[in-house]
Order: structure tokens, then sequence, then C-alpha cells
């Protein structure tokens, strides 16, 4: 915001304060990812908005397509429904039926996944629903310093792009560089070099894949971790020349089973890399229901790392 004055941000509670005993730009949206942003920019680029998710959207679309470069909040992605036409109807296809000549640089941020005891309405994960659409690129980021270079590199996009904070990763902390720098789009990042066994993972899940590849290298096994970074674009090709190494992919996504990026890259190595499978792939997600709110059960709902070590294990000894 500092070095582009066309950077604006718009949302439910992105200042914070008003109305409640704190003073104005207190808090900064419901996680304080935004705190201090008031007091710095002032309301004419950090802008509260009412409760209308359809109002963010079609405020921040309108002013990307007249020179602003605006960060639209959404709170929590299970909200999108509200304003799914104009993301995916509107924004997505703006730049295509004007011939290239409408841009929309817009980044559209929003919380995502479960593990906070926020109930089914509060904790989904919808990735697999803005990565089907063309025209959108979609961004989770696993760790604080991907978050970082991811984002400016989404606002920096001359296109719409749908960033997705997963809430249980809001407290991790990690060596982040003062400086700018940015992390191109469509790059998969190696967590992990192995040479036995594939092991996909998106966003909160790649902690979870590093930890079940640790356990596996205590008897031997020697596990690769991809994190994709970006489910659209998606380094396809990251994906299949690890595969082409080790003969074996595990895919961790959490999201329920049918139509998701678990599906989506089962499908992809099937197609382009069948020939160098020496097992099965397996897929490890959340179950078809939506989130539980019982503590026990969400946990139980959520991918787990003795999850995917069992199937790491059990595609290392298929025969």
């Amino acid at each position: 915001m500092a070095r582009d004055e066309r950077v604006i941000l718009i949302g439910e509670d992105v200042a914070g304060g008003q109305g409640s005993t704190g003073d104005v730009g207190g808090v900064g949206s419901v996680f304080g990812q935004m705190q201090g942003l008031y007091r710095e920019f002032g309301p004419e680029r950090v802008i509260d908005t009412p409760i209308s998710e359809s109002a963010i959207i079609g405020a921040a679309s309108g002013a990307a397509l007249a020179g602003l470069r605006p960060v639209a909040e959404l709170m929590f992605v299970d909200f999108v429904g509200v304003c799914f036409d104009q993301i995916y109807n509107q924004i997505a296809k703006f730049r295509y039926m004007s011939g290239g000549h409408a841009t929309t640089p817009l980044v559209i941020r929003a919380a995502a996944g479960a593990g906070l005891r926020a109930a089914a309405q509060h904790s989904q994960n919808l990735h697999p629903l803005f990565t089907m659409v063309p025209g959108l690129k979609v961004v989770m980021p696993s760790n604080p310093y991907d978050a970082k270079g991811l984002l400016i590199e989404a606002i920096r996009d001359d296109d719409p792009v749908i960033f997705l904070e997963s809430k249980a990763l809001y407290g991790l902390e990690g060596e982040v560089p003062e400086e700018a720098y940015r992390i191109p789009f469509g790059e998969a990042n190696v967590a992990l070099e192995g040479e036995d066994i594939t092991l996909v993972a998106f966003g909160a899940m790649v902690p979870r894949a590093l930890l079940a590849a640790a356990a596996l290298s205590k008897d031997g096994f020697s596990a690769e971790v991809i994190d994709p970074r970006t489910t659209s674009p998606l380094d396809e090709e990251a994906i299949l020349e690890s595969v082409g190494r080790t003969g074996r992919l595990v895919v961790i996504d959490e999201s329920p089973p049918r139509c998701s990026m678990a599906a989506d890259i089962a499908g992809l190595v099937s197609e382009h890399a069948f020939s160098s499978l020496r097992a099965p792939i397996l897929k490890v997600t959340c179950p078809h229901t939506p989130v539980p709110f019982s503590p026990v059960l969400e946990d139980a709902y959520i991918p787990t790392v003795s999850r995917i070590e069992e199937a790491a294990r059990a595609a290392l000894n298929y025969s």
C-alpha cells in the first residue's frame, strides 16, 4: 500500500473498532491480519463496509475496472455463496468477454478451513469451487514466507485472484524477509525432497504431510512433499516429474472427496504418468459431510498425520 496508492482494502471490520469500546483501527479484521493499516492509510483506503458480501465484491470489482487494485475480504470463505455470481459470472469473465480490453486486478481474501470449532457454516475449504472457474487464480499458502510472497504477487497481478488463508495456520511462525519479494503463481514448492513416494498437499495439509514424512523416515522411507501453492494455475510438471521418479502418490486435500483437488491430481497422474506408477494412487481427504461442530468429530473430519502416514505406508507396501 505504501508502494502503490491504487491498492485499497474493503470489507467488514477491515478497520475495526467502530461502535465498540476500542478506537477505530484497533482490530483490523476478525483475525487481526490488518491491524494498524487504517491508522496508517486512513478511511479512503481502508474501507469498512456493511455486512453485505454482494456489496463488498461489487464495489471491489467496479473499483478494479476503474483502475484501482482492491483487496476485498470475505472474512469467511463460506460466505461466498452470497456473491458467487459476481465472482464466477462477472469478474472471472471480464477480460475474456472484452477481448482483453478490461482487466480486473482484484484480490479476494478469505479465511478457510476447519479446526477452530467454528461449525459447518464457517469451516469449509472451497478451493475446488474456485479452481474450476476459468479466469480465476487460486492461491493457498502453507507458511508465512509463501504467504507474503504470494500476496504481493496477487496484488500486483492484473487478473482476479482468490487468496485463501487457512485459519489453522494463523498462529504459525516463520522467517519472513522485511523487503518485498514475489513468488510466481504456478510454481510448486518442493517442501521436502524424497525418492520413495510423493505426497502432494495443500495449505494447512502441508505441515501435516511433512510430519508424516518425518515419521516414515524413521523406518528408512524417503517421502517427497510437494506444495503446489496455487491450484490455478497448477504446476502439473512438478507433480508429474516427482511421481515419475517415486512411482507412488498420496494426495492430501482438506475438502470432501468428490470433485476435489485430490481427485483432480489423481486423474492428472493417471492420464499422464500411469506407466510410472508402482502402486494405486491414494487420497486422504475429509469425508463427504458438513464440518462437524463437535471437537472430537471435527478432529476426525480433518486429514490427520496418522491417516497420511497410513496411506503412505499402504502405497509403499503395495505389491
